[in-house]
């Protein structure tokens, strides 16, 4: 069978993999790369380290406004569809490039298969929000990471369809992480030594474009008692720039960084701060306490087991937050949250009967 698979952004690269790994073996797949996410840190990295298959189509549409993206995104993916004729298509996740290939399937009548289906944060106004929801609401193949995430879905009368697969994070990462040790020289590069710095990544639009939210953050970071990574994504380095924000000595600045990195980074850090929904899930399941810096999540699950807590952009709430998980050494991390490592197997055997049928 011929599926079309629409990914945009890092963390639609690294969830890609295994599927495409496992889909490839019985079907033809179309990749096509939208280009959200651009440039050798925030793409060709990721496909280099991660063996990605070259993008059958890379269109190159990173950057602009978020509603002119989308509509562009929209209009080549319909002229795909309707040249290459796929019987079904795939997204990832919560980005514009997710929306943009749920819309254009269901203009060109294509079912639609979405990968991490039932996500909700309970935050209308947040954009990914926005995307999971008309994502779930058009798609009729939709793969749940959790219990959790089931639920959301029948709570919204999407009752067929669903599917409990696990998450397929954890099969990339179980794949990637020896690799990622033996290769990863970031820490002897920072001149760092495991369990004796923190990790902070901030992206999302709620955080990084607003110049007062973002000096609380830098001022919450200044007053923990380590040292302070922080890989700077370019959309946080735009804002700090325009609004001429500085650092304080203890924050480490550092350039976006690839997979391999990341890991490492996350799994040798004595604790994460991030507004990243799958830095929460991957510290998580490599048994790294973390700080969200968010008001809501949609892995409720991690703050469930105690070992995530939410702080939003409050410094006070982020230096309890820190106190807490720093001095307690007995956080639960042993429940297997997000399922076994076979996840991509598991969506490659539903896809596979569907279409047939």
């Amino acid at each position: 069978m011929r599926i079309a698979t629409v990914v945009g952004a890092r963390p639609q690269f690294i969830k890609a993999m295994p599927v495409s790994t496992a889909l490839r073996k019985n079907h033809e797949e179309i990749l096509i790369h939208t280009g959200q996410h651009y440039g050798q840190e925030m793409s060709q990295i990721f496909f280099d380290e991660l063996n990605l298959p070259k993008p059958d189509y890379a269109l190159g549409l990173g950057g602009g406004h978020p509603g002119v993206q989308v509509g562009a995104m929209i209009m080549k993916l319909v002229e795909i569809f309707e040249a290459k004729k796929p019987d079904l298509v795939l997204v990832y996740g919560d980005t514009h490039s997710t929306l943009a290939g749920a819309v254009a399937a269901a203009k060109t009548d294509l079912p639609l298969a979405h990968v991490e289906a039932g996500l909700r944060s309970f935050r209308p106004a947040m954009q990914e929000e926005k995307n999971r929801v008309v994502t779930d609401h058009l798609s009729q193949i939709l793969f749940c990471p959790t219990q959790t995430a089931v639920k959301n879905l029948k709570q919204e009368s999407i009752t067929s369809g669903i599917h409990l697969v696990g998450d397929v994070m954890v099969d990339a990462l179980l794949d990637f992480l020896p690799a990622a040790e033996k290769h990863a020289k970031i820490l002897a590069k920072l001149k760092m030594n495991p369990k004796e710095y923190l990790l902070a990544t901030v992206h999302r639009a709620e955080n990084a474009d607003h110049p007062d939210i973002m000096k609380n953050l830098l001022k919450s970071f200044s007053n923990l008692p380590y040292p302070v990574i922080f890989p700077v994504h370019p959309r946080t380095q735009k804002e700090l720039e325009k609004n001429h924000i500085t650092f304080a000595p203890n924050i480490v600045r550092i350039e976006p960084v690839g997979y391999f990195d990341m890991l490492v980074l996350e799994k040798n850090a004595k604790l994460i701060l991030t507004d990243s929904g799958g830095v929460q899930k991957e510290a998580y399941l490599l048994h790294t306490p973390c700080i969200t810096l968010r008001e809501e999540t949609e892995w409720v699950e991690t703050v469930q087991s105690g070992c995530n807590i939410l702080a939003g952009a409050n410094p006070k709430k982020i230096a309890t937050a820190a106190k807490k998980l720093l001095a307690n050494q007995k956080l639960n991390f042993n429940r297997n949250l997000f399922g076994p490592p076979n996840a991509a197997q598991k969506i490659a055997a539903v896809l596979s009967k569907p279409l047939r049928d």
